[in-house]
């Protein structure tokens, strides 16, 4: 059975890493669900943090394969009860008939925000568990939804 992995890996900060590990996954026939890259506290170092499905022994040769290339400090499987996640959605609605009102308690019900309110529209804001994001995103499929712009899993583990 394949399960949703968030792999960490920690890399030399040099042009072309990302097209390689995304290449390495794409060879091997493996779709990078959500990425997302930051510098860290090292200079010229990065942490890439992506989200793919695999087993277990999938995931085994994904990680012995990524551990081959050059720049790769470390990898990482990250698990949810020793990991802090979270992601960022912005949703552009069509206000049409709908009261502003509403999708204030919308907002406060997932602890986001009104970031951008126009005549005809306005822009919500929700940082979250992925479980939270989508449950966000389920409430608004009643609504209008111009856009929907997802950031993917930002992941730091435990101490």
């Amino acid at each position: 059975m394949k399960d949703m992995n968030i792999v960490s890996i920690l890399v030399e900060n040099n042009a072309g890493i990302l097209a390689r590990i995304s290449s390495m996954f794409a060879r091997r026939g493996f779709n990078i669900e959500s990425l997302t890259v930051s510098f860290t506290k090292e200079a010229g170092i990065s942490m890439i943090t992506l989200t793919t499905l695999a087993d277990k022994n999938e995931l085994k040769q994904l990680i012995s394969q990524t551990e081959k290339l050059e720049e790769v400090v470390r990898i990482e499987i990250f698990h949810e009860d020793n990991t802090v996640m979270r992601e960022i959605v912005l949703v552009k609605i069509n206000l049409g008939d709908t009261s502003i009102v509403e999708f204030k308690q919308i907002a406060d019900i997932y602890k986001g925000t009104i970031v951008d309110l126009s005549p005809e529209s306005l822009i919500m804001e929700v940082t979250g568990k992925p479980i939270k994001v989508d449950a966000f995103l389920n409430i608004l499929k009643k609504y209008d939804v111009v856009e929907v712009c997802r950031t993917g899993i930002t992941a730091m583990k435990r101490i």
